[in-house]
């Protein structure tokens, strides 16, 4: 009987792995590309065109965040009491159709309206997903699920980058300059995945026809036996999920981790564009993309290596501090470096500690959060942490046009993920004291 069980376990989570997590990583995969996709046109002509100055770029990448931020745990809510497979694709579909609007841009103001709009059709799409996957996997498979779906944000670039370069090399094309040209070549996916969405996603493993009765049988029997847990002994009401302390230390530790994430995302290929002045090389626009990609593919496979390690061992606090560690090294160190090869090899550490870390540290959440009060949690933390995607592109061009280089904020980014680190340690620490104190209250009781 247990091999009978063991089977249809493993046949319905290999199912939700090929069905689900490749479309909702694409869907991932188009929504990092929009949302980064300024970091290319900026160097490649924008900034030039639109007269910007780096502060005015950073402030231009990050003000996407602040409409992103007002509306992410109202969006999520909706998700929770609506369906993913509606609002999913109703957020793709919206941003979209914004992100087509960046192709005619003509001012620093309508680029600052439209970067705020933007955040606020993304609002909710990746606490959203990270929701829905959570919803169909039990937690001892949740680890590699996630690891799986975050693989779609490095290889946007490793496979983004140099796209973009070359419809930025299309320049001309129907009359446009190359990174308008760009920018419609990357919102047009956007508006039909989203349509897509819409009939191949399934709100829970009951309405999935794909599965087999005994697997469908089996998740939703795992999954109820998780949440009335979590019922009993865990938070599941919204109110207690928002002032709950565990929920804001992670939300910190996750504002760490982000602010590193998005200096790297939105600054790279600058700093890559800088090493005809820094060292005198020169590079087109393809091999600039190019270039911007290497880091990205080393940190796909370390991030499946360490989500596996993860899944193995169970995933503990030092599957994030030990990266989030590195991280805050590595990133300042890249910029002492005396060589374009040697400047890009420590950036890849610092993309390879980044995302090892992200996909192990959304497993922790939905280990102690339920029903609303995981989409309320989890849009909380995210809520938080993407705050950072506006404060570190603005924070970082101000430095930068301050002190003319990219030095000092960079040792930033290196000290808040230092933070990041310190608190995880400290969260895993506290977690394992309540976990003694509460197998000793149960041996007491036991004993009485």
């Amino acid at each position: 009987m247990e091999t009978a069980v063991s089977a249809v376990e493993k046949s319905a989570i290999r199912k939700v792995a090929f069905r689900l997590v490749p479309f909702v990583a694409l869907m991932f995969f188009i929504n990092f590309l929009d949302r980064t996709a300024i970091s290319f046109a900026g160097p490649n002509g924008m900034s030039k065109d639109l007269g910007l100055t780096a502060a005015q770029f950073g402030f231009a990448a990050g003000v996407f965040f602040i409409g992103y931020v007002l509306l992410e745990i109202p969006s999520n809510l909706a998700l929770h009491k609506y369906g993913a497979r509606r609002w999913l694709a109703r957020i793709m579909v919206t941003w979209g159709i914004v992100a087509l609007l960046f192709t005619w841009v003509s001012s620093v103001e309508g680029l600052y309206t439209l970067r705020f709009l933007l955040g606020v059709a993304e609002a909710g799409f990746f606490p959203g997903a990270i929701l829905f996957l959570s919803m169909w996997v039990p937690a001892k498979h949740r680890s590699h699920i996630l690891a799986l779906f975050y693989l779609a944000q490095p290889l946007t670039i490793v496979i983004g980058a140099p796209v973009a370069g070359m419809l930025i090399e299309a320049h001309g094309t129907f009359g446009l300059e190359g990174w308008r040209v760009m920018f419609a070549g990357v919102a047009l996916p956007a508006i039909a995945v989203g349509v897509i969405a819409w009939f191949y996603l399934a709100d829970k493993p009951a309405d999935a026809k794909w599965l087999s009765e005994a697997e469908r049988t089996w998740l939703t029997t795992a999954l109820a036996a998780e949440a009335r847990t979590k019922r009993t002994s865990h938070v599941s009401d919204v109110k207690k999920a928002l002032t709950n302390g565990r929920v804001w230390l992670l939300a910190l530790v996750y504002f760490g981790l982000i602010y590193g994430l998005y200096a790297l995302a939105f600054f790279l290929p600058t700093i890559i564009g800088g090493f005809e002045s820094q060292f005198g090389t020169k590079f087109n626009v393809l091999q600039k993309g190019l270039i911007t990609a290497i880091p990205y593919l080393p940190a796909a496979v370390a991030l499946f290596l360490w989500s596996r390690d993860a899944t193995r061992r169970g995933a503990r606090s030092w599957h994030v501090g030990i990266p989030a560690l590195l991280g805050a090294v590595s990133i300042p160190l890249a910029l002492y470096m005396s060589t374009p090869a040697a400047t890009v090899a420590v950036i890849t550490i610092t993309a390879c500690a980044i995302f090892s870390a992200l996909p192990t540290f959304w497993s922790i959440p939905a280990r102690f959060l339920s029903g609303a009060a995981a989409a309320a949690g989890i849009a909380l933390i995210n809520t938080v942490g993407n705050a950072a995607g506006f404060i570190a592109p603005f924070v970082t061009g101000a430095i930068k046009d301050a002190t003319g280089s990219y030095q000092v904020p960079m040792f930033v980014v290196g000290g808040l993920m230092l933070l990041s680190s310190l608190v995880i340690f400290a969260i895993g620490a506290g977690t394992r004291q309540e976990s003694a104190l509460s197998a000793d209250m149960r041996g007491k009781v036991i004993a009485d």
